[in-house]
C-alpha cells in the first residue's frame, strides 16, 4: 500500500449526471476542458459518476463537471469510495468490477 505522505490524499465527489453520459465520454470532455491533469473517472453510469482528485483541487473539479455536463449536480465529497457507494446504493450497483487479483 502506497503511503498517503508519498501519494497525497484523495477525494471522491459523486454526481448525478445525464443518463446516456459514458466514462470514457466524460473523461474526453473534462480532458478538453481540464486541458493539462484532468480528474480522474472512477465511474459512470445509468446518471450517477465519481470523480477523483486532489482536496486542493475539489471546487475545479465541480466547476469542470458543470462545463462538461450542464446537467450534473454534485452530491457529497468524500475521502474513500466505499462512503459514496454506501450512500448512494445505485453506485454500489453500477460499479466496476474489482480489479485486484482474487477477489469478487
Amino acid at each position: 500500500m502506497v503511503v498517503k505522505s508519498k501519494r497525497g490524499r484523495r477525494r471522491y465527489i459523486a454526481f448525478t449526471v445525464s443518463e446516456g453520459l459514458t466514462k470514457e465520454s466524460l473523461a474526453g470532455k473534462l480532458a478538453a476542458f481540464a486541458g493539462e491533469n484532468p480528474p480522474k473517472v472512477i465511474q459512470c453510469a445509468e446518471g450517477w459518476c465519481i470523480l477523483r482528485c486532489s482536496p486542493q483541487e475539489r471546487d475545479r473539479t465541480v466547476e469542470l463537471m458543470s462545463a462538461a455536463d450542464p446537467e450534473s449536480k454534485s452530491l457529497r465529497t468524500s475521502g474513500t469510495l466505499i462512503t459514496l457507494r454506501r450512500r448512494y446504493p445505485r453506485l454500489m450497483e453500477t460499479r466496476p468490477p474489482s480489479r485486484r487479483k482474487g477477489r469478487a
